[in-house]
């Protein structure tokens, strides 16, 4: 029985739940702005969350998968567990539950692409296939300082964008559109999607700052390998600037005081901040990174509900 709790709790690791924030909070926001523009659909709205999970989790396995293949992960490593490099569960397992986590996404996309159509069946595909290039494939995104680049448009601009846009587009469109319909991503979506890719991506910045040193000498080439914490610690303050702004443009445009709703969750921005400008170990930047992924969260839930409201 221990032996059978030990091995759950092992997949429990592997699947990193404490990541899903940032799979579910550009689905929040989209169907906060959804609400205010009178386009929301539950159903693809459900739809695209629960993709948005199984693409954060099929991508924390792949991550668990290829950085243990390809030595990453070594005995110093300060970061959560990784289940292969621990030998808590044996490779071929986790790289299968990888194909079938990303084949289940595939599956919850099939709704979408029938409602949003070949500019769904596009990022769909592509989100997959950038979930796996981020670790593994001939050239690791995440190892040739792109992975800033991969979260903030996969987990950001692409995500909310995208959820805004399956659920006019289940209003405006017939079955299976061509393109995309008139009026179904909006200026204001993309803006929108600004902070929760500022966000996502900071939340990768934390862990690139603690593993920066081991990831040098295992030949990662993390932007904060490349640059230094200087840069990173710059990086991270200029992320964390924008979702604060951004409020201001919705208010600008109409959007009312309610608009400001995620300048409540400025103290926790302001208490991370004071972590990642002076920490560099792991037993204080993992608690960052915890926070800053609770802080994508309230952020998200106070951003769409100012809008929404």
């Amino acid at each position: 029985m221990s032996i059978e709790v030990s091995r759950r709790r092992a997949w429990v690791i592997a699947a990193r739940p404490q990541t899903l924030p940032a799979a579910a909070a550009p689905v929040i926001v989209g169907v906060g702005l959804a609400v205010d523009t009178g386009v929301f659909a539950p159903l693809p709205a459900l739809a695209a969350l629960v993709g948005a999970a199984l693409i954060q989790v099929g991508t924390n396995f792949a991550n668990d998968y290829y950085d243990a293949i390809q030595g990453a992960d070594t005995d110093d490593r300060e970061g959560f567990t990784r289940v292969v490099a621990s030998g808590l569960i044996e490779p071929h397992e986790v790289k299968r539950a990888m194909w079938l986590t990303f084949a289940a996404a595939i599956g919850v996309g099939t709704y979408l692409v029938a409602v949003g159509g070949v500019p769904i069946l596009v990022i769909g595909l592509a989100s997959v296939a950038a979930g796996i290039a981020y670790t593994g494939g001939p050239y690791p995104l995440g190892y040739h300082g792109l992975g800033d680049v991969f979260v903030f448009l996969f987990f950001g601009v692409i995500a909310v964008t995208g959820t805004y846009y399956v659920q006019a587009a289940a209003l405006a469109a017939g079955a299976f559109p061509l393109w995309i319909p008139p009026g179904t991503v909006t200026q204001a979506a993309i803006v929108a999607s600004l902070p929760i890719a500022a966000l996502s991506t900071n939340i990768l910045v934390v862990n690139n700052v603690r593993d920066l040193e081991e990831d040098a000498e295992t030949g990662k080439r993390t932007l904060a390998v490349r640059f230094g914490y200087r840069f990173s610690r710059a990086q991270f303050c200029a992320l964390l600037g924008l979702p604060y702004l951004v409020p201001f443009w919705f208010l600008a445009n109409g959007y009312g005081l309610t608009a400001l709703l995620p300048l409540v969750t400025l103290p926790l921005a302001v208490a991370v901040a004071r972590t990642v400008l002076t920490e560099t170990a792991g037993d204080a930047l993992n608690p960052a990174l915890e926070s800053t992924g609770k802080l994508l969260a309230a952020y998200a839930v106070a951003f769409a509900v100012g809008i929404a409201l």
